[in-house]
């Protein structure tokens, strides 16, 4: 989440943050050279119950099956910064057999190689083959204009075939068409200053046709009308920081990811806690991990991006780990780049769902 690096952390922490992504990037980069996603196997491409990952700093969305092998990449690796890759991926999703997916560039200061950044401001729907077939923003420009996007987070699609685009660079939530023309935004008509955004991280559509928006940086989870207007708020009493995503579950509680906090926590209609868990309570969890994701599975488990800690976890409801994707923990030094599985290493993954299950999730 490029937020974290430009304007959420300050001070030691800060650059505890920025070193270990130079040192990651740059270490990854020199590794294995990209496949290009037509040279990948794709055989079980598409199954339902494999995974899509959004592996962030190795610049490529990727699905896996169970055991963590790799059948599908769309991306060419971490050495590759052009717009053929979704530069610091931060989203993706599996819509029919095309791939809708949320690039955000990369901050200045992460990578050695690029000191100041990587501009990538898209989001890409690609066939499997690897065609972009609709894009809306621009490689390489930033901007608030027609077609123009400010580090967008995170797509979603919706059963009308509009795309809901958390645009957080811009502190908006916009709908977009096919044809590319805003039809819906917020704040839109809301002018109340405690109404506004403040590096918003997600957006989902409900069953009721309300948006479900992660305000990362107000701390806290808001659920608004198409007329602009906040029902309800929900912070687990006010103790969230930096939520990086919510969604809503078929029991009617609000699952949320408490990125500073390094706990995904679950609260009912009244904002009462009923089930938590924290990623950051192994000895080798780096201090402070920022998990990004976490979506709860038609099986009832809970799919975790576990960020600064390199790897995608699968926990019960009993807070076991069922299933895990990357290298094992060792303080956020475990980041790595492979074509054939995931158990090699991933790379700050930002975004994990399995596919087909949109439990909690906004349907296409």
């Amino acid at each position: 989440m490029i937020k974290h690096y430009t304007n959420h952390f300050t001070g030691a922490w800060r650059c505890v943050f920025i070193a270990v992504g130079v040192v990651v990037a740059a270490g990854v980069s020199a590794q294995v050279p990209a496949l290009t996603p037509d040279s990948l196997p794709n055989k079980g491409f598409n199954k339902h119950g494999n995974i899509l990952i959004a592996d962030q700093f190795n610049n490529r969305v990727i699905e896996v099956e169970t055991n963590g092998d790799i059948i599908w990449q769309f991306g060419l690796g971490p050495g590759d910064l052009s717009d053929q890759s979704p530069i610091g991926c931060n989203d993706a999703e599996r819509v029919g057999t095309k791939t809708l997916i949320a690039a955000t560039g990369l901050a200045p200061g992460l990578d050695a190689a690029v000191p100041d950044g990587a501009v990538d401001n898209r989001v890409l729907l690609v066939d499997s083959s690897g065609n972009i077939v609709w894009q809306y923003g621009q490689f390489g420009e930033t901007g608030d204009g027609s077609n123009l996007l400010n580090t967008p987070v995170q797509c979603t699609a919706l059963p009308n075939n509009n795309v809901l685009i958390t645009d957080q660079g811009n502190n908006r939530i916009i709908e977009v068409n096919m044809k590319k023309r805003i039809i819906w935004q917020y704040p839109g008509s809301n002018t109340n200053a405690s109404d506004q955004l403040n590096s918003p991280n997600s957006a989902e559509q409900l069953g009721n046709g309300h948006i479900l928006i992660s305000d990362e940086n107000n701390n806290r989870v808001i659920e608004v009308t198409r007329a602009d207007k906040i029902v309800k708020t929900f912070s687990a009493g006010g103790t969230v920081e930096g939520v990086a995503f919510a969604s809503r579950l078929p029991n009617g509680d609000t699952l949320i990811t408490d990125s500073d906090n390094a706990r995904i926590v679950e609260v009912n209609s009244k904002d009462a806690v009923v089930w938590q868990y924290y990623t950051d309570t192994d000895p080798l969890s780096f201090p402070v991990p920022l998990p990004s994701r976490a979506v709860r599975l038609r099986n009832g488990n809970t799919l975790i991006s576990d960020q600064i800690n390199n790897r995608v976890i699968e926990v019960n409801k009993a807070k076991d780990i069922v299933a895990y994707y990357g290298l094992p923990l060792d303080d956020g030094n475990n980041a790595g780049y492979d074509t054939t599985t995931t158990q090699n290493g991933i790379n700050w993954p930002y975004d994990a769902k399995v596919i087909g299950d949109y439990t909690g999730l906004t349907s296409p």
